[in-house]
């Protein structure tokens, strides 16, 4: 399997940090780390910089997910999962981390804050019809496919 190979230009807030790598032969994401220190407060959000801008080759973008360590020891997430980095993007990278737990969170220089997995996007075309197929499923959303009958606010109800 040959690699993706994405340009990177480290921002100034990044030198002496290694580049994203995978932890494992079978990660899927790279770690991304803060390049400059910062406290998420409780209930709050906060952008960390990466010091990193990327350029990546067309038809691909880099989703910016969460580390499931911190999520699971910290109740820190990335806000905006999958965040996305575009393929025209050429700003910094930045990680939208969101402390749902009660004390505050600091992120150090260095820290690994959330993981880079790169995929392929495919673009849609939308043709606008005067009606749908019918499918079993129908109109229900939102946790319906669990009930064997009634709407989207039945199913709510239901808990």
């Amino acid at each position: 399997m040959s690699a993706l190979i994405v340009r990177v230009a480290r921002l100034p807030s990044a030198e002496g940090l290694p580049l994203p790598t995978y932890a494992t032969s079978g990660a899927a994401g790279m770690d991304l780390l803060a390049a400059a220190p910062c406290v998420v407060p409780p209930g709050g959000r906060a952008l960390v910089p990466t010091g990193l801008r990327i350029a990546l080759p067309p038809g691909f973008e880099m989703q910016v997910r969460p580390r499931s360590g911190l999520a699971l020891r910290h109740g820190v997430s990335v806000l905006n999962t999958p965040g996305t980095v575009d393929e025209d993007y050429r700003g910094e990278v930045g990680v939208i981390l969101f402390n749902s737990g009660t004390e505050p969170f600091a992120v150090a220089r260095g820290d690994r804050v959330a993981q880079a997995v790169f995929a392929p996007v495919v673009r849609a075309a939308w043709e606008e019809v005067a009606g749908l197929d019918e499918t079993a499923r129908g109109e229900g959303g939102f946790g319906s496919t669990g009930h064997a009958a009634g709407n989207v606010a039945n199913s709510l109800n239901k808990g």
